[in-house]
């Protein structure tokens, strides 16, 4: 009998780890399931990385833009003579530090529509200097990000690269499109009065090219 004691010493020794083992693998499992949350794809908690919709996207955006433009706009009269007496500080007063190498002006103005060049139209709105042109971008094809950088609400980090942040400027105007100018024969609009209220990015202080968020023509 002496002679199998150490064995069965050794054997209840071994049988003790085990189980303290077994013990603290339990207690690490109910940690991590105690740890682990459970987010359902598609709540707000579900933050995997998804595909850009540039639709979803600029009909969402779109009538955000559109009101802060409205909210900001400054009469044409008074925009012009700012710029003209100091470009810099205007810039400052009114404008929004946009993406590109001048400020974001919002501006509202009525006017003659002129002739059409390639979807812009010329506006000779009274008042305003002669040196001063004025053109209204009316499509196909809108060009420039002026709607995307007009609120300063909108910036590159919101996205995952450059090519969807591109995207957003391309999806803002797409939707202005849709809302503002499918409602108006922008192809016979020359002779015209028309009521604008729209950006552009103030780099020639002599050459607006308007992008328009309301335009009515009478």
């Amino acid at each position: 009998m002496s002679a199998m004691t150490p064995s069965i010493k050794h054997q209840g020794k071994r049988g003790m780890r085990v189980v303290i083992g077994i013990v603290l693998l339990a207690i690490l499992l109910i940690a991590m399931a105690m740890s682990t949350k459970i987010v359902k794809i598609g709540s707000g908690a579900d933050t995997q990385t998804k595909e850009f919709e540039p639709e979803a996207y600029g009909k969402k955006q779109f009538p955000k833009t559109q009101a802060a433009i409205e909210k900001r706009a400054v009469d044409a009269a008074t925009l012009a003579a700012a710029i003209a007496k100091d470009q810099d500080a205007a810039g400052k007063q009114y404008g929004i530090a946009g993406g590109g190498i001048g400020p974001e002006m919002s501006v509202k103005f009525s006017g003659v529509a002129g002739k059409e060049d390639s979807g812009v139209y010329e506006v000779k709105v009274p008042g305003l200097p002669d040196s001063l042109v004025i053109r209204v971008q009316t499509g196909p094809a809108i060009n420039g990000t002026d709607l995307r950088d007009a609120t300063g609400d909108i910036s590159f980090g919101q996205f995952t690269n450059q090519i969807d942040y591109q995207n957003a400027g391309y999806a803002i105007n797409t939707e202005m499109k849709k809302q503002v100018l499918s409602k108006v024969d922008t192809a016979k609009l020359t002779g015209k009065t028309v009521d604008v209220v729209g950006v552009f990015q103030l780099i020639n202080p002599n050459g607006w090219l308007v992008t328009p968020v309301k335009l009515d023509a009478k």
